[in-house]
């Protein structure tokens, strides 16, 4: 188990989302970052879906009661081991007693830890994603407070040693990010001129960004008619349109259904992208069709694949022997070093 010694800003439980109960109103939530959580629980060695910590922009201090493999990926929150700098997207052995602090994110914004077996709390209509409108998973359907105490789960699938992620696998967080979209469902409620303009206008990012979407300002997208619709499903990444013409990205916690029309979808391989952006980052947006968004997730799958694939040779198995770890503190730095017995 582990203790919250201080949350940050806002920290929460998460895991990949409440799938399957949009049709009785219950939203998705899960990891807002799904690369840099599913990054994460590979690095630990977890098994996919394994609940994480997601801290955003300023992240928590953690003690540890026991020796533990964590793994950190995404928003780099100058992470510190007892004091001494460790680095992002790398999987360490926190030892017994010591602590793991966060600090204000640097580049990105939503930072995810992730400890070897998963942080074990209810699961709640088959998900342990914390949604905190309507107070359900997580710990106490709430952000973590100080004090807290989190069990560690068995969620894990391989004992992997500690390590950096290849420099290839590391996305970097930039203020001007592209964002590939799909038309539709409602696009022909949108002038020709208004669709012109979503595609070669730039946008900024609001300070109304959170879980549930991110507000926009920009060139004014205008409507046919009228905004209003039917409510119907919001899916995840849809763009919003109300009558004032700015766009809305719909996220993690999004509602299960919205009244105003869509211009269009982000495509889901994006949304880490724009996840990581912060209020006053600019944002374009790239027209695509059904062929390219779907090699674009087959370019995502594949890069868990490699990533897998190139962990494979620091994962022991029943029959190996244990490797021991160790965190040996340089300059300042730590280095997590490994000791195996070769016969």
């Amino acid at each position: 188990m582990f203790t919250i010694i201080n949350p940050g800003f806002f920290s929460t439980v998460q895991d990949e989302g409440r799938w399957g109960y949009q049709a009785y109103g219950m939203p998705v939530a899960g990891a807002i970052d799904r690369y840099a959580y599913n990054v994460a629980n590979l690095l630990a060695g977890n098994q996919p879906g394994a609940a994480a910590i997601e801290m955003t922009m300023l992240g928590g201090t953690f003690r540890f009661n026991d020796s533990r493999l964590v793994a950190i990926c995404g928003a780099d929150m100058q992470a510190a081991l007892d004091g001494a700098v460790v680095p992002n997207w790398s999987a360490f052995t926190v030892p017994a007693g010591s602590e793991l602090a966060f600090g204000y994110a640097v580049s990105g914004c939503w930072a995810y830890l992730a400890v070897q077996g998963g942080v074990d709390v209810p699961r709640v209509l088959n998900s342990r994603s914390t949604y905190t409108r309507a107070a359900v998973g997580g710990l106490q359907g709430r952000a973590l407070l100080k004090d807290d105490v989190l069990n560690v789960g068995q969620d894990n699938e391989a004992d992997v040693t500690a390590q950096v992620l290849a420099a290839q696998y590391v996305p970097s967080y930039g203020e001007n990010i592209s964002l590939r979209v799909l038309l539709g469902p409602q696009d022909d409620m949108f002038t020709a001129d208004a669709i012109q303009t979503f595609f070669t206008g730039e946008y900024t990012i609001s300070n109304e960004a959170d879980r549930m979407g991110y507000r926009l300002e920009g060139p004014k997208i205008t409507h046919v008619a009228k905004a209003d619709i039917v409510s119907d499903a919001l899916c995840l990444g849809a763009i919003q349109v109300p009558a004032h013409g700015m766009p809305i990205i719909m996220l993690a916690d999004r509602q299960t259904t919205g009244g105003y029309a869509k211009i269009g979808a982000v495509i889901s391989p994006d949304l880490t992208k724009l996840a990581q952006a912060k209020p006053g980052d600019r944002v374009r947006f790239q027209k695509i069709e059904d062929a390219e968004a779907v090699a674009a997730l087959r370019e995502e799958r594949e890069a868990y694949l490699s990533i897998r694939k190139s962990l494979q040779g620091n994962i022991t198995t029943g029959n190996a022997t244990a490797a021991r770890l160790y965190n040996v503190t340089v300059n300042g730095a730590v280095y997590s070093v490994e000791i195996k017995e070769i016969s």
